[in-house]
């Protein structure tokens, strides 16, 4: 017996307020504004029904909307500062969302735009393999450079300089011979099913479904280093939904 398919929603979390890049969300990469990139790929990939910016701020408002996405709310204040959870801005968008007679979201596309080289067609494969699974939470992971595995690390025998390490003595120093191991990419795409978020309070539930995404796809754009590199990455892209460059 075939499931019945899954109303999901997009989220694109854009507040106002970034410190590290001011107006990050509106950062020019590739002649367009940050937080296209993902509305783009959201537009392009398949099995999201409806795309929402929750913001708190105007301009970026403006911006998502000309890009083809809706914002028919704006953020309250406490769930727009520095800390503000991902799981509240997602129970305050289920809420926003859910009008008298409508039909209720199974899930949440909860899509950062500081992860502007996700494409629409790993997220597609995201959607279908959530739909497929149906898990609590689907989050999109890259693996861990083998340097970076806890058989590679080494620690520090003080906390004076110079620097002091203990000998690697034991561990495994073949990159073959290491466990491999996944890490969060951001997330660049975290799918998570809205009765787990609205009755356990979590983004993160009992069957968690890993998203593997390469090392390109995963850049997440934190700071102004980051975007530098973005823009300087952009020609070797190959996505659907890019720009012509």
């Amino acid at each position: 017996m075939s499931m019945s398919p899954l109303r999901i929603a997009a989220v694109i979390p854009a507040r106002g307020g970034s410190k590290g890049i001011p107006y990050k969300n509106l950062a020019d990469l590739g002649g367009r504004p940050l937080i296209a990139w993902t509305i783009a790929a959201a537009k392009a990939a398949h099995g999201l029904d409806r795309i929402i910016v929750s913001t708190d701020d105007e301009r970026i408002a403006a911006s998502a909307i000309e890009h083809g996405a809706e914002v028919p709310f704006l953020r309250p204040t406490e769930f727009s500062g520095d800390n503000a959870p991902a799981l509240d801005v997602i129970l305050h968008a289920l809420k926003e969302l859910k009008t008298p007679g409508g039909e209720a979201y199974d899930a949440v596309a909860y899509l950062q735009p500081t992860s502007p080289f996700r494409s629409a067609a790993q997220l597609t494969e995201a959607i279908a393999l959530f739909g497929q699974e149906r898990p609590d939470t689907l989050v999109s992971v890259t693996a861990v450079p083998h340097n970076m595995v806890p058989a590679s690390l080494m620690h520090p025998l003080g906390p004076s300089a110079p620097l002091m390490l203990q000998s690697p003595v034991g561990q495994k120093l073949r990159r073959q011979e290491k466990e491999k191991l996944f890490a969060r990419n951001g997330p660049a795409i975290l799918i998570v099913s809205a009765s787990d978020a609205q009755l356990h309070g979590r983004l993160y539930g009992e069957r968690v479904l890993g998203f593997e995404m390469d090392r390109l796809s995963s850049l997440d754009i934190d700071d102004p280093i980051d975007l530098e590199m973005a823009r300087h990455l952009l020609p070797l892209l190959q996505h659907p939904s890019s720009p012509a460059l």
